[in-house]
């Protein structure tokens, strides 16, 4: 699966995938025997050889004869609607086009951030280096940017074809049933969804936080700016723009032990349920949750 996504760091060490738009992902896998029979096949578009991460760290433009209409070209077609934010005809290149085609001009625009985070690291000179097309299927290979680095890689891209016209893969067959089943709102319950494990990873993140400041402050916990100062929390959980969450540290007298809360910074909208760190009688942390209608789960 590329590592290539729409939604990507964000700041810091926090990596908050809003909902995922991955352009390749799990489609059929050629052999080596299909390969090259794929290759000798279709004189029209060469495969490269392997090339290494460090000399694919430049785009240089297409190095393979593209055709219109063609799974290269459809690649092709993807990147330059990203960039260009035409987000709409970009996903409707995608299997996520049912998530999307019900998506009035205005409810799109709850998305336009997200996307647009990736939009500008899209090159303006695409390098696509191979295509093969076995059948019905096809296997693009283009230079992209990943999630983890400034540079780029070598990254398969695969398609299948739909009455006629190639289609990217960007979601495994589960997920597409999914987005059928659930159209437009596929993108809504996506983002709930993570932002709610982000949010319960940042607690749990606040736990080793607290456990510790503890262990070198003679067993007392501390608030939020102490740990930041510290360097062992991120600042991003003083904020909801990264998590969609807002996030509270209560100190008990004597600062001995602590309790922390996470609530949707927009209920139904950033998430629905919210967290409760705690520690138990042994002196455990604990996250649970439960949809308490956008309020703290202890005060």
């Amino acid at each position: 699966m590329s590592k290539f996504s729409i939604f990507t760091r964000r700041s810091g060490n926090l990596y908050l995938p809003l909902f995922l738009l991955t352009v390749v992902t799990f489609g059929p896998a050629c052999s080596v025997a299909e390969k090259t029979n794929a290759a000798s096949a279709n004189a029209d578009a060469p495969v490269n050889s392997a090339v290494s991460a460090n000399a694919a760290s430049a785009p240089k433009g297409s190095t393979i004869k593209i055709e219109g209409g063609g799974p290269a070209d459809t690649v092709r077609a993807f990147y330059k609607s990203l960039r260009e934010k035409k987000f709409r005809e970009a996903i409707f290149l995608t299997n996520l086009r049912p998530a999307i085609e019900g998506l009035t001009d205005r409810e799109l625009k709850d998305f336009s951030l997200d996307f647009e985070a990736i939009a500008g690291q899209v090159p303006a000179d695409l390098e696509i280096n191979g295509e093969i097309v076995t059948g019905d299927v096809a296997t693009v290979t283009a230079n992209l940017p990943t999630n983890d680095s400034d540079k780029n890689e070598l990254q398969k891209i695969n398609l299948r074809r739909e009455n006629g016209i190639w289609v990217i893969l960007t979601v495994d067959d589960a997920a597409e049933k999914r987005i059928k089943a659930e159209g437009k709102q596929y993108f809504y319950n996506l983002r709930l969804e993570t932002h709610e494990d982000e949010a319960k990873k940042m607690l749990e993140r606040i736990s080793k936080a607290e456990l510790a400041y503890s262990l070198q402050n003679g067993g007392t916990c501390a608030d939020f700016a102490t740990l930041i100062a510290a360097g062992l929390l991120p600042d991003d959980v003083l904020t909801s723009a990264s998590t969609g969450y807002n996030f509270t540290v209560t100190l008990t007298p004597g600062n001995k032990s602590y309790f922390a809360n996470a609530v949707p910074a927009e209920y139904g909208k950033s998430g629905r349920m919210s967290f409760v760190l705690q520690l138990d009688g042994k002196g455990i942390s604990h996250v649970t949750g439960k949809d308490s209608g956008g309020k703290p789960m202890r005060k």
